[in-house]
């Protein structure tokens, strides 16, 4: 059976796309040319296609990106796994309103895919929790996600 694919978001996951959330972004390396897998959270679908994410102005995702803007999310969501391929550029290198040196990059999707393995489904949602001071965690990430909605 081939899995589902897609030119752009569909509903429930630009929905997931609405509020901060685990997802891997995978880059090629700008040194090695092997792939480089990173884990996110401030990520936000502006439309169905497409995301923006922020990252630290000196991350190797942004470097990578530089030599080679293409790039895979992947995405845990609607009972599945989907990979969404895209290209990517540097939107803004210093996201406004954040204390932080964050770099904004704006994903434009390619294709969606359905990756999970035939006969499954996914039954509980990736979780995790902030290690630092709570309160500051959640006021740099209201700052960051409304600033990526301005953006």
């Amino acid at each position: 059976m081939v899995n589902q694919v897609e030119p752009g978001l569909i509903q429930p996951l630009y929905d997931e796309l609405q509020k901060e959330r685990f997802v891997t972004v995978a880059t090629i390396d700008h040194e090695t040319g092997w792939p480089n897998v990173s884990a996110i959270s401030w990520v936000l679908a502006k439309d169905e296609k497409t995301i923006y994410f922020a990252v630290d102005g000196r991350s190797r995702i942004i470097q990578n990106i530089n030599q080679n803007n293409r790039i895979v999310i992947n995405l845990i969501a609607n009972e599945s796994t989907y990979s969404i391929q895209g290209e990517a550029s540097i939107k803004e290198e210093r996201l406004e309103d954040v204390p932080l040196k964050l770099a904004l990059v704006e994903m434009e999707i390619k294709e969606v895919r359905d990756v999970m393995f035939y006969g499954s489904k996914i039954v509980s949602e990736v979780q995790y929790d902030k290690t630092y001071d709570k309160n500051a965690a959640e006021k740099l990430d209201r700052q960051v996600m409304e600033a990526m909605r301005k953006a």
